[in-house]
């Protein structure tokens, strides 16, 4: 049997996708407002973040943890192997179909996440399991999918890490005697993000498992709209 081709390379089937990780940008808000600011000011999904928070931790800055800092980024790492070794087996033809499938593994652990998540108020319980649950869940979830965006490599959407991003916007732009190329999936990226958190801090001031199923039900339509680019390739 072949293999589909990949919706990177066709316009149509890569708009797709495009929009596809656009919502799973916003998930990354989501997930980090979840982790920031109810799981005592740790990040999932954005490790630079996370790693500057370690730091600060052992360098026994108050109210920061070592233990759920260090507990997010080994997480995270785990995620990013298990999403590394789903894309080893995509050939350049097949790239969007694994994406996919890393994607539903997202959706398991964000599920799993949101169910752990009832009844948890927010605030920070020393001696409780449930808020290092959460941190693993939502960091094997961001991990994997990480791993299946950096292998899918469409430009200016990483969904996590918008420094780049940010940069291009300025260096590029016409300001910088640039182009302004892809402006408007830049620009989209930076908004995803920030309505993605904004929203999520909204949420969670009634339910953190409301947040985390949101988040679940956006990688959803985020994963059914990478299998509709796939079958957008076939036909082609």
């Amino acid at each position: 049997m072949m293999n589909s081709p990949s919706a990177v390379g066709n316009p149509k089937a890569e708009k797709i996708a495009s929009y596809a990780l656009l919502g799973m940008t916003a998930v990354t808000g989501l997930v980090d407002a979840v982790s920031f600011l109810s799981l005592g000011s740790v990040f999932t999904a954005n490790m630079t973040g996370n790693i500057l928070i370690l730091a600060f931790a052992t360098a026994r800055v108050p109210r920061l943890s070592v233990a759920r800092s260090l507990t997010a980024l080994i997480s995270f790492v785990i995620g990013a192997i298990l999403g590394g070794r789903i894309m080893a087996r995509a050939s350049a033809d097949s790239r969007i179909r694994f994406a996919a499938q890393a994607l539903l593994v997202e959706v398991v652990f964000l599920l799993a996440a949101s169910v752990c998540a009832i009844g948890y108020s927010g605030y920070w319980m020393e001696h409780s399991f449930q808020p290092f649950a959460l941190i693993i869940l939502t960091a094997l979830a961001m991990g994997t999918r990480n791993a299946a965006v950096r292998k899918l490599a469409i430009p200016d959407l990483t969904t996590t890490v918008l420094t780049l991003t940010v940069t291009g916007i300025a260096a590029e732009s016409s300001l910088a005697k640039g182009n302004n190329p892809r402006l408007t999936r830049r620009v989209g990226s930076v908004l995803a993000i920030f309505f993605g958190a904004a929203f999520g801090a909204v949420v969670i001031r009634y339910s953190i498992s409301a947040a985390l199923g949101l988040a679940t039900g956006i990688s959803v339509v985020c994963s059914a709209a990478l299998f509709r680019s796939l079958r957008t390739s076939d036909k082609l």
